[in-house]
């Protein structure tokens, strides 16, 4: 949140979106943000995959998506129950599809320009810093994503 309200005023005055556990998004809410920003953000718990149905953002069009940035790939015991429970009725195929580097061929075919992704498991404080990284190189100092992805695996 601190993050956010940091970078606020330096790129636009319409950040949209849920912060924190206020309450979990419908399947609406998930697509309006999608569908609507030139940017999106999900600084979040497990798989973003894991938070939409699948087939409705296989279905969805979103050429006005520019960059979508996924800092997932964080688990605690309670997000590894909820993935747990839930994914018991998932076939190994809709799982599979779940994974970094197919959730980025997913996004890049409904519209997505650039994905800047998490590939391995990671703590909260570590996508931290990346957030903090990401937008003080793309908003404060202008940095193209190429630019900025560089300085991240630095």
């Amino acid at each position: 949140k601190e993050i956010l309200e940091k970078y606020h005023d330096l790129f636009t005055l319409q950040w949209e979106g849920v912060i924190g556990n206020i309450h979990v998004p419908s399947q609406a809410e998930w697509e309006q943000l999608l569908t609507n920003g030139s940017a999106f953000l999900f600084y979040g718990m497990e798989r973003f995959v894991s938070h939409v149905l699948l087939h409705r953002l296989v279905a969805m069009n979103m050429p006005k998506c520019h960059l979508m940035i996924l800092l997932d790939l964080v688990r605690s015991k309670q997000s590894y129950q909820r993935i747990t429970n839930y994914g018991i009725h998932k076939s190994s195929l809709h799982i599979a599809i779940e994974r970094p580097t197919e959730t980025a061929m997913l996004l890049s075919l409904t519209g997505v320009r650039s994905i800047i992704a998490n590939q391995w498991y990671t703590t909260l404080q570590e996508n931290a810093e990346r957030l903090e990284i990401l937008l003080k190189n793309l908003l404060s100092i202008g940095r193209t994503t190429g630019q900025t992805v560089r300085i991240l695996q630095k």
